[in-house]
């Protein structure tokens, strides 16, 4: 039997960081979809999870797993496809540590992800992003450190760990204002800035002062702005720009929903698939598809492109023997009641 604890503990610690370079968000999901398996694992077998071993963790209780996430815990595919990754990372990983343990591994390797809906990515229109950007008040410190924060996302099309990931000396407002983005997948970006977010971010930097650490943006308490801070941030906002723009109250707002508003916005400025690409940062051209399915005007400049087919003219004439006796007492009754 081979404890699972040293091994999960080198995987998350030394092979994820320092071996393969996993980002600090990437590291962190898949410690949380190993906390879940393991606490099911002690549920379904009644030991602590400390004792469990390898040979405990089979392809069957992962197939049992999965189903659980998605039956008990409410997780839609992605997030089960999400965990069977995670699983599948560690068992490539124990390939080569427990070489005994090599068949019950390719079982495991071989349960396969779960096809997911592809729905259209949910965007807002440039008057609800306008509104939700003139929701701060700028005149106090939070409300122009907020104006910044939200001209920011929205502008680089940034996901929140880039946002908040963001350094002061990631930040160049001189001639040509830029901000150098650390990416997913540590693939670094340099995108450059509207004078109206570059004056956002001026306005934030004159009163930010002094503090202790080196992030971009800070808490009321100065410290590091976190991921959950944003997100009560951007919803106060929300809630505020529903007084001036009440469609905003029918959509569910989330920082992504700011990502996917600028890569849309972008798509119907240039008409170009790559250039969204790069702005967000995709490694792969096909992440970025998913806009062009939710912008109309691609599909209308198709349509206006292509010559219709003509129809055929013709006027309808009833054949079948009911319609024709039916409008023929119609039209014997019309006769009658006819002075």
């Amino acid at each position: 039997m081979t404890p699972i604890a040293p091994h999960i503990t080198a995987f998350l610690q030394q092979r994820l960081p320092i071996e393969r370079r996993a980002s600090p968000n990437t590291c962190e999901s898949y410690a949380y979809a190993f906390r879940l398996l393991f606490e099911y694992a002690s549920d379904c077998i009644k030991i602590p999870p400390s004792q469990l071993h390898l040979e405990h963790i089979d392809a069957s209780l992962i197939v049992n797993f999965l189903s659980h996430l998605e039956t008990t815990r409410g997780n839609g595919a992605g997030s089960r496809n999400i965990r069977l990754a995670a699983i599948k990372s560690f068992m490539h990983y124990m390939e080569f540590r427990v070489p005994s343990a090599l068949e019950q591994i390719q079982r495991i390797l071989a349960i396969p992800t779960k096809k997911t809906d592809t729905h259209l990515v949910r965007h807002l229109t440039a008057q609800e992003m306008q509104s939700i950007l003139d929701a701060p008040d700028p005149t106090v410190r939070h409300g122009i450190r907020d104006r910044a924060m939200l001209h920011l996302c929205f502008a680089g099309g940034l996901r929140v760990s880039e946002l908040i990931g963001l350094r002061l000396d990631d930040v160049t407002l001189q001639s040509q204002a830029s901000v150098l983005v650390h990416g997913k997948g540590r693939k670094h970006r340099c995108l450059p800035l509207w004078k109206e977010t570059a004056s956002a971010l001026r306005a934030w930097l004159s009163i930010r002062g002094e503090v202790l650490v080196p992030e971009l943006f800070t808490n009321a308490r100065n410290e590091s702005m976190t991921r959950s801070g944003f997100e009560y941030i951007l919803h106060k906002h929300v809630h505020t720009a529903e007084k001036s723009c009440p469609s905003l109250s029918t959509k569910r707002v989330s920082p992504h929903v700011l990502r996917d508003t600028c890569a849309m916005t972008i798509l119907q400025a240039t008409k170009d698939i790559r250039k969204v690409s790069l702005w967000l940062g995709h490694s792969n051209m096909q992440t970025t598809e998913i806009y062009t399915r939710a912008d109309p005007t691609v599909k209308l400049e198709a349509l206006e492109s292509v010559i219709a087919p003509k129809l055929r003219s013709g006027r309808f004439k009833a054949t079948d023997k009911l319609i024709a006796s039916l409008r023929a007492a119609t039209i014997m009754q019309s006769k009658k009641t006819s002075p």
